[in-house]
């Protein structure tokens, strides 16, 4: 882990670790299994499993590559660390309000654990570039596709240590 490189919460670092250990560990030892028995059918260029398990076994490499490279590549910063709690930062829980007096409550979290229908938006999406470095009651604008709009912040928490 680069201590440059993105940042991903301890639980987001989890899940895709997670996510390796069942593709390395489990699906791709069965799809081996299934593409070996095919194998041993005789004419694979009609052999459905064959070819299906083939293309699936390539599928898992690749997605096996690409959360190695991930992996090494993020920072892991653990919010219930933050010192500076007065301020937006990685991993904040921010509660906010439009100018309808709108609520919305969401977490700043890594790009690769982000949800937004969960509340958690990623790092370097709009609002939450927006929000950075923001304390309780600063007004800040977003750019979004829709056009601009104004949140203030009406509360900061981040997880107990």
């Amino acid at each position: 882990m680069t201590p440059s490189g993105p940042p991903i919460t301890p639980a987001g670092m989890a899940r895709l670790r997670a996510r390796y250990d069942h593709l390395l560990g489990k699906e791709r030892p069965e799809i081996v299994e299934i593409v070996s028995w095919a194998a041993g059918n005789g004419d694979r260029s009609e052999n459905g499993d064959y070819l299906y398990g083939r293309k699936r076994m390539r599928e898992i490499d690749r997605e096996l590559a690409y959360l190695a490279r991930r992996m090494k590549a993020l920072r892991v910063i653990d919010p219930a660390r933050q010192e500076e709690r007065s301020k937006v930062l990685f991993g904040a829980m921010v509660i906010l309000a439009d100018e309808d007096d709108q609520h919305m409550t969401i977490t700043i979290v890594g790009d690769d654990e982000q949800d937004a229908a969960a509340g958690r938006i990623g790092w370097s999406a709009p609002i939450a570039r927006a929000l950075r470095g923001a304390s309780v009651g600063d007004l800040r604008t977003v750019r979004l596709p829709a056009g601009e709009k104004e949140w203030e912040v009406l509360k900061i928490n981040y997880p107990d240590p």
